[in-house]
């Protein structure tokens, strides 16, 4: 395990101002490095082939998701062993890939997660991204096997098996806990490092809010499909306490006034009625997921 032959991998939009200097810096560990040039106005693509780069080109942005596919089906096609990406615009430390390898190397992982928040909270990180990122990682946290502290971070290395099995889907930003939660689903272990993140005034090209929903989005429907006991479960429950709650009030009121109050009854048979639909839909997903597990489980 500890003569891996290392891939890098680089989603790239636009970055032709920093593309060049952390090709040269990532020379000295591997020259086997994938530039995925997301649809580039500029002339990111090119300065990477010049530099002597496997570059795959999208002939449009396709977003983050599509850039990080790419780079993993080109890494499979290229059989390579060991797969670390990082963000095209600096922020990561190059000397933290020795970090970032290490537990795969050992056999002590199949994914390592680069974090900023294992030693020092996030330092470097500005406060809303940190807010953002604790809350999508606490709704990753739900669906995966152990605890993780950033489920954000672009900064991550990938063993054979990892690459060879996981195929991400996502266009967009929710690719990274996709693959976490398909990850666990397999039963890879997943374990983290501490990193050191660099920024610099605005390093990110999407919008926060843009970046947040996406993931929300993404995470949610990834629950929703393996867990939809837990998902629609806990939904319909808490619907169905809210319309109970409406209805015992609207029954109490009138009662001791002899009057409907419309709006209050509304809400309490809707939200039961609602809250029920959701309970039954969890039951039947859930039953119908585990008859195909059981049947995948049967042939093999």
């Amino acid at each position: 395990m500890n003569n891996l032959e290392i891939t890098i991998g680089i989603p790239a939009y636009n970055e032709e101002k920093s593309i060049s200097e952390i090709i040269k810096k990532l020379k000295k560990i591997t020259n086997k490095i994938i530039v995925c040039d997301d649809g580039s106005t500029d002339s990111t693509g090119k300065i990477a082939r010049d530099l002597g780069v496997l570059v795959i080109r999208h002939e449009k942005n396709l977003g983050y998701g599509a850039a990080i596919r790419s780079i993993f089906l080109k890494a499979r096609e290229e059989k390579s062993e060991l797969l670390i990406t990082l963000d095209s615009d600096g922020q990561h430390r190059i000397e933290d890939i020795q970090t970032l390898m290490e537990p795969l190397k050992n056999g002590q992982a199949d994914l390592v997660i680069g974090s900023r928040f294992l030693d020092n909270e996030g330092t470097n990180v500005p406060g809303y991204r940190k807010i953002g990122i604790k809350i999508l990682t606490k709704l990753a946290n739900t669906s995966l096997d152990q605890n993780i502290t950033d489920s954000q971070s672009g900064f991550r290395a990938y063993g054979k098996n990892v690459i060879e099995e996981i195929t991400p889907s996502e266009s967009g930003m929710g690719v990274s806990n996709e693959i976490l939660l398909k990850a666990s689903k397999k039963g890879f272990k997943i374990t983290e490092v501490p990193i050191i993140i660099l920024y610099d005034g605005n390093t990110s090209s999407q919008n926060p809010i843009t970046h947040g929903s996406s993931v929300l989005l993404s995470t949610f429907k990834y629950i929703s499909m393996e867990h939809p006991l837990k998902f629609y479960g806990i939904t319909g429950s808490i619907f169905l306490l809210i319309g109970l709650i409406f209805l015992i009030f609207t029954i109490q009121l009138f009662s001791e006034t002899r009057q409907i109050l419309l709006s209050s009854a509304i809400i309490g048979i809707s939200s039961i009625i609602f809250g029920s639909v959701m309970l039954m839909s969890s039951i039947l997903l859930f039953s119908m997921t585990t008859l195909i597990k059981n049947k995948k489980s049967f042939k093999n």
